[in-house]
């Protein structure tokens, strides 16, 4: 629906040029400081796995050298970290962030006054992942009732629990969606902290399932993706065609009953283009702006990081600041009917 990614000459402007050398000022104000990269969710989730993997090389990358440290702010599905890097962070140059890929979102569809920040007027980096390689999948523990998705979707079948953190947070408003386009039987249990918190609730028998990105549920999990064991992969979403280690799980998109479904789906999908992302705060100086996307870009190239990245197993299909940025303004132009009927069904009708 949406088409290729493509930037407006105006968005182009916006977004700093990622090829000039970065200029001498630059490394004599980055020589001797810290890079902070803010993590909207707590540690060891796959949002803290690829800061801390990023961590580890980024500062090689930018003129100076300087030190990186990682920190956690989990709060509200990340929507916290957003708000702090947008009004509140330093504009210098030294705080970036990684937060929810629902962030943009978020901004674009909800109307909530939570929402502190303009996602078109961040100092977009990238993203690690745009999500060609891996799926956000329905994870089940496996019951006689419970063999197919198909089952979920039988008027008086089985219903399903599943966690999810918040509001806003990826596996809420796709459970939401998927619940009201799919007609999946889901009894949605909000406040969880993290994907940890969750998985853990699934194996103690307190949840009977989880909405999670494949390839992190096998970092996390490893035992999940044991044909042999207790869990089974329900449904894949963000995926046009199965994942290939997924033959049997049918896509969204698949079960899509109309073309409007489809169009709910085709947008919430969208996101996923920026599944990892990082950005700065708006009003960096132009010079440090083009030496965090330069960096950036430089990690994504570098063979040490693919190398580390590989044998985490984590997906690592990165987008740089252009690619980035124009995911994220394609979201923002999506049609105004399209968006209200989402944010209708993910937030609920704006109160007048």
């Amino acid at each position: 629906m949406f088409g290729r990614l493509r930037l407006s000459s105006a968005a182009l402007a916006m977004v700093c040029a990622i090829v000039a050398p970065a200029r001498a000022d630059v490394a004599d104000f980055y020589r001797g400081k810290t890079l902070n990269i803010i993590v909207g969710y707590g540690p060891g989730g796959g949002y803290d796995l690829f800061a801390r993997l990023l961590a580890r090389y980024i500062g090689n990358h930018i003129p100076g050298k300087p030190s990186v440290t990682v920190q956690n702010m989990p709060g509200a599905a990340s929507l916290r970290a957003a708000n702090y890097l947008y009004s509140v962070a330093p504009k210098d140059g030294t705080v970036i962030a990684s937060f929810d890929r629902n962030i943009p979102l978020i901004a674009f569809v909800s109307g909530s006054p939570n929402v502190q920040y303009d996602p078109l007027k961040l100092t977009w980096l990238g993203t690690l992942s745009d999500s060609t390689e891996d799926a956000f999948v329905i994870w089940a523990r496996k019951r006689a009732d419970l063999a197919s998705i198909e089952d979920l979707r039988k008027p008086g079948g089985p219903t399903l629990t599943v966690g999810v953190t918040g509001a806003g947070a990826t596996d809420n408003d796709i459970a939401v969606l998927l619940k009201d386009v799919l007609g999946l039987r889901l009894k949605i249990v909000p406040g969880y902290q993290d994907s940890n918190a969750i998985g853990l609730a699934v194996e103690n028998g307190e949840l009977d399932g989880q909405f999670i990105g494949y390839a992190a549920g096998k970092i996390a999990k490893p035992a999940w993706a044991d044909p042999n064991g207790g869990m089974r992969v329900l449904l894949q979403f963000a995926r046009r065609t199965r994942h290939p280690e997924l033959p049997d799980a049918p896509t969204a998109r698949e079960l899509a009953p109309d073309a409007e479904a489809l169009k709910m789906i085709d947008m919430a999908e969208l996101p996923y283009t920026v599944a990892r992302p990082f950005a700065g705060p708006p009003g960096v100086p132009a010079d440090r702006a083009q030496a965090l996307q330069q960096a950036f870009a430089g990690v994504i190239r570098d063979p040490d990081f693919m190398g580390e990245a590989k044998r985490l197993n984590l997906d690592l299909t990165p987008l740089d600041a252009r690619e980035t940025f124009a995911a994220v303004e394609a979201l923002s132009r999506a049609p105004e009917d399209l968006r209200n009927r989402l944010r209708d069904i993910l937030y609920g009708p704006i109160k007048k």
